[in-house]
């Protein structure tokens, strides 16, 4: 998990490429696990100190802005590795059903072979993108 979450890191802005359902996951169980370990912490020290507790609570905030790019990025890549363009990110923003449709997008499996975006992460083959291109 941890190696996980240093590869979506590292591809900080990277809105090429693909990324497989488990880098996904892993990311979203890691950043999960981070902000709610942190909301205990900041629960704590707001019982100890409300001080405390809004200095933590204003790391969280920064935490959180840092992890948004990475976040935004992890799922275009994911979006590409079931052949969808980046831009149906957007869908989200469609009450109810917008949600529930990137949701499933998210647990597809990847598409087989090399696409628009690159080759398949699974198999680890070289991309024959010419293909795709269009003239």
């Amino acid at each position: 998990m941890v190696d996980y979450f240093k590869l979506a890191i590292s591809k900080y802005a990277e809105f090429t490429g693909r990324s497989r359902r488990s880098e996904y996951w892993y990311f979203a169980l890691a950043v999960s696990l981070l902000f709610f370990a942190g909301a205990i912490l900041a629960g704590i020290m707001a019982a100890v100190s409300e001080t405390l507790g809004l200095i933590v609570y204003v790391l969280l905030g920064i935490a959180y802005l840092g992890i948004i790019i990475p976040s935004i990025a992890l799922v275009v890549r994911r979006l590409h590795d079931v052949g969808r363009s980046g831009w149906w990110y957007f869908i989200g923003l469609v009450p109810a059903i917008g949600s529930i449709i990137l949701f499933v997008w998210m647990v597809t499996d990847s598409q087989p072979g090399a696409n628009a975006w690159g080759p398949n992460p699974k198999s680890g083959e070289v991309a024959d993108i010419s293909s795709h291109l269009v003239d």
